[in-house]
Formats: C-alpha cells, sequence, structure tokens
C-alpha cells in the first residue's frame, strides 16, 4: 500500500475551514473537476469528467476536525484499497491543511496525489478571498 499527502497552510480560523471540509456531502462546492455530490446514508456518489464515483464515510471527528473515507465503487477496476483523511490543525493564526491517502495498488498513488494537491490550494483560494 502506498501513502501520499496533499498540505497547504489557510490565513483563516481551523473553525472556518473545517466547517467547510466537514460536509461530507459538499465537495461540489469547492474541489476542482467535482460536478456534482450527492449522499444517501454514509455514501456520497461523485460526479465528474463522466463518471461517478462512491466514497463511503468511515469517520468524522469534530473536536480532532479529521474526517475519513473510503472509495467503495470507481471505474479503477485494478483498485485494491483506498483510505484519505482530510486533517484541520490550527496553526499559528491560521489553519494547517493535510490530505493524507493509503491506496492499493502502489501506481494509483500518482492519480490521487495531484487531485489532492490541487484540491487543497482551491481550498485555500476559497477560504481566504
Amino acid at each position: 500500500m502506498a501513502e501520499g499527502k496533499a498540505e497547504v497552510s489557510i490565513d483563516r480560523s481551523p473553525d472556518d475551514v473545517w466547517k467547510l471540509v466537514r460536509e461530507f456531502g459538499g465537495l461540489d462546492t469547492w474541489m476542482p473537476g467535482v460536478e456534482s455530490c450527492v449522499v444517501d446514508g454514509d455514501v456520497r456518489t461523485i460526479g465528474l469528467m463522466g463518471i461517478e464515483i462512491k466514497e463511503q464515510l468511515r469517520g468524522i471527528d469534530d473536536t480532532a476536525r479529521r474526517i475519513s473515507y473510503s472509495v467503495v465503487e470507481s471505474p479503477m477496476s485494478n483498485m485494491e484499497s483506498h483510505q484519505a483523511t482530510i486533517a484541520v490543525d490550527p496553526e499559528g493564526n491560521g489553519s494547517h491543511v493535510t490530505w493524507t491517502v493509503e491506496v492499493a495498488p502502489d501506481e494509483l498513488l500518482g492519480l490521487f496525489v495531484p487531485v489532492y494537491e490541487g484540491s487543497v490550494v482551491e481550498l485555500k483560494k476559497q477560504l481566504e478571498n
């Protein structure tokens, strides 16, 4: 299993950042390329670039500001496992966001990390503007 992460510092309070990040059904409001995000129970269906991906919520901790999920259905037929966590931590007067991922097979890491890197940059832009 390969591990990777994307990180960004944001000039907003952890509570402000967490308010946006914790919304499991809100990816279409800030993640680049996501055209739709519909939640049914603990599974969200994301529509992007003509495909659908289903992700299952694995845990949410409002005190620690952590949300974890796994891809449970996607067009990537070779995916064996996926687990990602978005964490929001205090950093000076702002926040530090870390989006970690564990995925198998290892070669899929190169698909996920650039997407998460672009997403944290967009998150920063939205929250700081």
